[in-house]
């Protein structure tokens, strides 16, 4: 089986709607897909209907990537499986959600006292119905020339954390967030926790200590982790009890990494979806529940 539990779609950064995401895992010959947008479930409905329409075995896992913040620094939590109406967990996601407008505007005036030209006018257009974040900003310099790729926008010369152009939004305490999503049935596990290019990363005894609180893993096997940070994490998941998983963290034309780039073992996978009580796995047409 080829498991991919990390992607997006434009309901937040990506470039490929839910239903292209769903058609084009498809065609990549994914097993499982997760659609896991920043801080929103608007894609699961179109991703559904797309994946039904679809003779095909492949599953998809409903989830969401969550902003959040320890001891000042980011990071994002995967959540897998959550009931998306459990209202308490809904209204943090939608307090994050509404602080994203006032924080991309705040980096674009920034920006333009560091006197490049983006305007919010751009931002919004590059956004679209998706949920305006830092890879929007990122494409619009990209437009103005500013840099070459999206990726290269992410320095401290731009919009890395602590970036000259970088703000703040809300960001969730991540041992709440844990709380929320074990609540609302769902399982989580911490995103890309070894991305040192993307800024400060959080130490790992406060990965032991999220895991002692109910993180139930982390993600090895990303794009921004080298051979030496993988082996590490999977060494500190052993020790502590986390489940390990990899993903492409796809974003469509956005970013360079291809679907099913990374894959989660089938024996992992298959723990989060026992662990899960808040949704199901939703299964193709052409297949079973996987």
């Amino acid at each position: 089986m080829r498991i991919d539990l990390h992607t997006h779609s434009t309901a937040s950064d990506g470039t490929d709607s839910p239903a292209e995401l769903v058609r084009n895992a498809a065609a990549a010959g994914l097993d499982v897909v997760a659609l896991t947008d920043h801080d929103t479930t608007r894609g699961h409905a179109e991703a559904i209907a797309a994946l039904r329409e679809l003779s095909t075995g492949l599953t998809l896992v409903t989830g969401a990537e969550l902003s959040c913040r320890l001891d000042g620094v980011s990071m994002h939590l995967l959540a897998y499986l959550f009931d998306p109406d459990e209202p308490a967990l809904l209204a943090e996601r939608e307090l994050v959600r509404d602080d994203r407008v006032p924080r991309a505007k705040g980096m674009i005036a920034q920006l333009n006292e560091l006197g490049v030209p983006v305007t919010w006018e751009q931002v919004a257009r590059i956004a679209g119905d998706g949920s305006v974040g830092r890879p929007h900003i990122a494409t619009a310099l990209v437009e103005l020339g500013v840099v070459p790729t999206v990726s290269d926008a992410f320095t401290e010369d731009w919009l890395a954390n602590d970036g000259r152009a970088y703000v703040d939004k809300h960001e969730t305490d991540p041992f709440e967030a844990i709380r929320l999503v074990k609540a609302a049935g769902g399982v989580t596990v911490f995103a890309h926790p070894g991305a040192a290019k993307r800024g400060q990363t959080v130490p790992e005894d406060s990965i032991a200590k999220l895991a002692e609180a109910g993180l139930d893993g982390i993600e090895v096997d990303h794009m921004d982790h080298d051979p030496a940070t993988r082996e590490r994490l999977r060494a500190l998941a052993a020790d502590v009890g986390l489940l390990t998983t990899g993903s492409s963290d796809y974003h469509g034309s956005r970013k360079t990494c291809v679907l099913g780039e990374y894959t989660t073992d089938p024996e992992i996978y298959g723990e989060i979806t026992r662990r899960a009580t808040g949704a199901f796995p939703v299964p193709g047409a052409g297949g079973r529940r996987a």
